[in-house]
């Protein structure tokens, strides 16, 4: 079985990671010109559903290489209870973000054993999932009960339908939409073509539909909302793709130059969360909550950690969290770098 590791999934979680480190740094910044405002925001969007597809490749990336069902189901099994453990702490350091790690964690749960499904049923799940996700979320918000029951169902539905920023019925179909482009594999075809004309399209529709209804805002999981997301990773993912199979020489190691730490933070994407959640809870409990200007507190939790991880990956190797994870998963991994050989080197993935 090959070694090398295709770039496409590394480049994804490394701006999906970059994405959510400069949206949690917003409060640092509280007033920026709109033109500013306005890529911060679409930035903040594209973070999780990001995350959420490239996670579906990577699930089946270890489905693709697994030798035993229940071996590889209790694994992800494992890593899937360990997030949601990881995100029930880090709600406790006091920082300001949302924390993710938790949905993520169901995501897997419930993500990874769909994988076993033939592709078009993986497809039809996703549709499916999509269709109910509004009006499932839309009555779960007017269930009013839910707010003072049990802390346990409160947690359950805040995953799963009420999350104000993430919900499994808005992540799943990301996921598996992550496991089909792996299955179908990253290809300058007519996928990606459509891909490319979907994703305008797509993301125009919540704006369009909001000066139509009057709208300030739409509320987070609706049908406009998931198309936006959709519209901003498929204009992601296509651009990836391309950069990923350029050839020229000159063109082509430019790109190598760019996607060389956007694979290394991608690669350490889980100790970058947690030293960056860690380094804004501190900051919370020092300084409290920017009331003005903090490029200080925007440099400390954006580009510290980016540097640390940087200088990690190449100076050491496997992230210190995703060490660990391997351990307790019976994923084990090397923590310190190995010299890659001239003949290993890492693959696109692309058909040209």
């Amino acid at each position: 079985m090959s070694k090398t590791r295709l770039i496409v999934p590394d480049v994804l979680r490394g701006l999906a990671i970059v994405a959510m480190l400069i949206a949690h740094a917003v409060p640092f910044l509280p007033f920026v010109p709109r033109p500013v405002e306005f890529v911060m925001s679409n930035i903040n969007d594209v973070a999780s559903p990001l995350f959420a597809l490239v996670m579906g490749m990577s699930a089946q990336l270890t489905w693709n290489a697994a030798s035993r069902v229940g071996t590889t189901l209790l694994q992800q099994t494992i890593r899937g209870l360990v997030l949601i453990a990881l995100g029930i702490w880090m709600t406790t350091w006091g920082a300001w973000v949302v924390i993710v790690l938790a949905h993520l964690g169901l995501l897997l749960l419930v993500g990874v054993p769909l994988l076993l499904l033939r592709t078009r049923w993986v497809a039809l799940v996703a549709l499916a999932t999509v269709l109910v996700s509004d009006p499932v979320n839309a009555f779960a918000r007017s269930q009013t009960w839910i707010a003072t029951a049990d802390p346990v169902i409160r947690f359950l539905a805040d995953l799963t339908v009420l999350g104000t920023s993430y919900r499994l019925t808005n992540l799943l179909p990301f996921f598996l939409l992550g496991a089909l482009l792996l299955r179908h594999g990253f290809a300058r075809d007519r996928l990606l073509w459509t891909m490319a004309a979907i994703a305008p399209v797509a993301y125009l529709v919540r704006p369009i539909a909001e000066r139509l209804a009057g709208q300030e805002t739409t509320p987070s999981g609706a049908y406009t909302d998931t198309l936006h997301d959709v519209g901003l990773v498929f204009a992601v993912y296509v651009v990836v793709v391309l950069l990923s199979g350029v050839v020229r020489p000159v063109a082509a190691r430019t790109t190598a130059a760019v996607f060389a730490p956007l694979r290394a933070w991608g690669q350490q994407a889980l100790s970058l969360y947690l030293l960056h959640v860690g380094i804004i809870a501190i900051w919370v409990r020092t300084a409290g909550w920017p009331t003005e200007t903090e490029p200080v507190g925007w440099a400390l939790t954006v580009l510290l950690p980016l540097g640390a991880a940087w200088a990690w990956s190449r100076w050491v190797g496997t992230g210190p969290v995703e060490w660990i994870m391997g351990i307790v998963s019976a994923r084990p991994k090397p923590l310190f770098r190995r010299e890659r050989r001239p003949d290993a080197q890492p693959t696109t993935g692309v058909a040209n």
